[in-house]
């Protein structure tokens, strides 16, 4: 006689089976994170649009309170490098084009519309228009011939034209751009509120919303469908051929795209430093462009806002810091370094590629992640 074997089944109890994992407040999820950041951008945004009817002071961020014309000059300006830097972050950080000729777009803005307002009697907005479909042509001209290579020969083709649009300048044919000595706005055909120091404010107010129309402009494309084109051809553009994409095309776009931005945003520049100068076409304006985007975190678009704002905010102060009396005391083996704002620049961007890699983004995102994993592991302990 023979027994059966009897099966011995193990199950979960049923109120652990179906028992939800408990839900951790403080770890908001995907949708609410964005809700929260669109939340905080707005307010980030109404905050900044506040600071001309504030009174703050940063004692050695800020030259004095937020009101004063001489701090609104030079919170306009960080959020107009802010923007361009942006820009660039476009055709870098999604793209993936290494150009060392950006500062072309931007100049073509600055001297654009200095020489169509100088030269012509159409009106501030007529006029932008004009430079803004300049920028736009010069953009596919250049973009459609240096796209045709890769690589570091991009980045040379893209610096020849530089470079030659800064021999144009210098060379001052006609007397159009002013040489050396640049070229002073011409305000006949300009609103009276955006003329003066008095008017600072408003000129503020405009530089905000360059910065908030580019940041726009750069978040649609990066979700549209060429941005997910470009930067699937970023990785690999080889792969992007195979399934059928058109990746000279899409680069072009994004290329075209970018040095339009850079013109706009190059106008507004002219309006609030009330003239053209040459160094806006020179190379080192471009590479001044990327230790930005770097120093904010490549790929990051509120990283590469973050880069250019700290980095115009330094170079302002660092000048002001360098002639203090306070380094006029030190050692001379401290006070000749420390005397050169390009110096300490150099070791602060040395510093951040060396002990924060992906920079101020990136350092924020390990943070951000530490501490999910904590809260996750938290979650899990509560509930074993």
């Amino acid at each position: 006689m023979t027994s059966q074997p009897t099966t011995q089944q193990t199950s979960t109890p049923p109120d652990r089976a179906t028992a939800p994992l408990p839900h951790d407040e403080n770890v908001p999820t995907p949708a609410r994170r964005r809700w929260l950041m669109l939340a905080g951008g707005f307010a980030l945004v109404v905050l900044l649009a506040c600071l001309p009817l504030l009174a703050i002071s940063l004692p050695g961020v800020l030259p004095g309170p937020t009101y004063t014309p001489g701090t609104l000059q030079v919170l306009a300006l960080a959020l107009l490098v802010g923007a361009l830097a942006l820009s660039y972050h476009l055709l870098f950080g999604v793209a993936g084009l290494l150009s060392f000729g950006h500062a072309l777009y931007f100049a073509v803005g600055v001297y654009g519309l200095a020489i169509v307002l100088d030269r012509t009697d159409l009106p501030l907005l007529p006029a932008a228009c004009v430079v803004l479909v300049g920028g736009i042509v010069v953009a596919h001209v250049v973009g459609a011939i240096s796209l045709r290579v890769t690589g570091i020969s991009f980045a040379m083709v893209t610096l020849a034209f530089a470079q030659a649009g800064n021999v144009l300048v210098r060379r001052n044919p006609a007397g159009a751009t002013g040489g050396e000595e640049g070229l002073a706005l011409d305000t006949t055909h300009v609103p009276d509120a955006l003329v003066g120091v008095m008017n600072t404010r408003n000129l503020y107010w405009l530089a905000l919303v360059v910065l908030v129309v580019v940041y726009a402009v750069v978040l649609w494309v990066e979700r549209s469908r060429a941005g997910h084109v470009a930067a699937a051809t970023r990785e690999n553009e080889m792969r992007v051929r195979v399934v059928g994409g058109r990746p000279y095309l899409v680069k072009l776009l994004v290329f075209v795209v970018a040095a339009t931005l850079a013109t706009a945003v190059g106008m507004a520049y002219l309006l609030l430093q009330s003239g053209a100068v040459p160094r806006v076409t020179s190379a080192d304006f471009t590479l001044t462009l990327l230790v930005m985007v770097v120093l904010g975190g490549v790929g990051s678009r509120w990283g590469a806002v973050v880069g250019g704002v700290l980095y115009t905010l330094l170079d302002q102060r660092l000048g002001a810091l360098a002639a203090s009396e306070a380094i006029a005391g030190l050692p001379s083996v401290l006070r000749v370094p420390l005397s050169e704002p390009l110096f300490i620049l150099g070791t602060l961007f040395i510093l951040v590629v060396l002990f924060l890699p992906g920079g101020i983004a990136g350092a924020a995102q390990r943070l951000s992640h530490r501490r999910r994993r904590e809260g996750a592991r938290d979650l899990m302990e509560e509930s074993a």
